[in-house]
């Protein structure tokens, strides 16, 4: 018999705003058993049924939520026709942007909270970021094989997540054969290489998809300063859209072999002139050269992993943009970005804002930039809109 999960007098508001998470502060008890990550109900304090939902008792989050319809079965046929609208939801977009790389899965966002799957040509990658998806994983694996026929579906678990759902880190292949050591792709008329084994994320930023193609339509005969390129993404499509020069900045060796890579494939490998290294330190060294450049990128890392870093992260994100903010030359642009679900869009644009302020600077936001089609938000998930960026024009 299937436990029943009873919230406190009160605390049943959210789900009725169909918001899909349970916090253990509102959990009275549990009636009856659930393993974890299997499934409960969900119930108000009087015992009307709220929603169908996984359980994990070592999580903040002990229940994320299924199904409002009290007459589903959570089974295995539920996921082939949460899997299935899913997919069908992208037909369209890969169809218009003519691209093999797609994110076929978003968790919340299409109903399987936790559950993320990328799409690299014939390599598939999936991570099960909570204890729901991870009790139904082989049934998972099985659907996605069947719907997909992947040559390879590849595991990428590796995310500190799991950590706070009591999850072992794990990634390989799940199904089908190892996949190569790197994938090519193509994303509008640029190919990359992505790196599925051991890359960022999945391998490859593709909510930052049209975002690239912003900064192409700007960077005709400018200077170009891209931090933290990782793979070479934005400079890539930089040199693509006639920059004079680009400069791609990161901490790793392994990424900037891999953005030079995608430079040679792309035949721009003139375009590729790296520089590693910390990106606060040698921004500082531009400014004290009195360096400049008509174009600069920031994409850096998430500064906030969780809500009590959010006022760490707001100084750094300030401090890596009032160094970049110095660093342009008048008219320049600043292409600048936050990953941090924890730092609003609004906060950011304070940010920046503060940023322009100390560096002495009339800054325009020219445009707001956010995920891609393929990374859809829920009206009732807001924390599913994670990636906010601004154009800023420096006078």
């Amino acid at each position: 018999m299937v436990g029943s999960l009873i919230l406190k007098a009160g605390r049943e508001k959210s789900l009725l705003k169909r918001h899909p998470w349970v916090f253990s502060g509102a959990v009275a008890s549990l009636q009856g058993e659930a393993p974890m990550g299997g499934t409960v109900a969900i119930r108000d304090y009087q015992g009307k049924f709220l929603a169908w939902g996984s359980y994990n008792a070592q999580s903040q989050i002990v229940s994320r939520v299924w199904s409002w319809d009290e007459a589903e079965k959570i089974d295995s046929d539920f996921f082939a026709r949460q899997l299935t609208t899913a997919i069908k939801r992208r037909e369209a977009f890969q169809r218009e942007h003519g691209q093999d790389g797609l994110r076929l899965v978003y968790g919340e966002s299409d109903g399987i909270p936790g559950l993320i799957v990328d799409q690299y040509a014939d390599v598939v990658v999936v991570q099960f970021l909570a204890a729901g998806v991870d009790y139904w994983r082989e049934a998972i694996c099985d659907l996605l094989l069947d719907v997909l026929k992947p040559a390879s579906l590849f595991e990428r678990s590796d995310v500190d997540v799991r950590k706070l759902e009591g999850l072992p880190l794990r990634t390989g292949v799940l199904r089908g054969s190892e996949p190569p050591e790197l994938v090519l792709i193509r994303e509008s008329d640029l190919e990359f290489w992505v790196d599925v084994r051991q890359g960022h994320k999945t391998g490859f930023y593709l909510d930052q998809r049209f975002n690239r193609l912003k900064v192409r339509e700007i960077a005709r005969d400018k200077e170009v300063l891209d931090c933290f390129c990782y793979s070479g993404g934005f400079g890539v499509n930089a040199a693509a859209g006639g920059a004079k020069s680009v400069l791609s900045l990161d901490a790793s060796a392994d990424a900037l072999r891999l953005a030079q890579a995608n430079y040679t494939v792309n035949r721009l490998a003139d375009f590729f002139n790296p520089l590693e290294g910390d990106a606060f330190e040698l921004l500082r060294r531009f400014r004290d050269s009195d360096r400049h450049f008509d174009l600069i990128v920031m994409d850096p890392p998430k500064f906030a992993k969780s809500a009590a870093m959010v006022e760490k992260a707001a100084r750094g994100y300030k401090d890596i943009n009032l160094l970049a903010l110095k660093l342009l030359k008048p008219g320049g642009y600043l292409v600048t970005f936050s990953c941090s679900g924890g730092v609003s869009e609004e906060l950011f644009q304070k940010i920046l804002a503060g940023a322009a302020l100390d560096a002495g600077v009339n800054a325009q936001i020219i445009e707001r930039l956010h995920q891609a089609g393929d990374h859809p938000v829920s009206l009732y998930f807001p924390e599913g809109a994670y990636l906010k960026g601004f154009i800023i024009r420096v006078e």
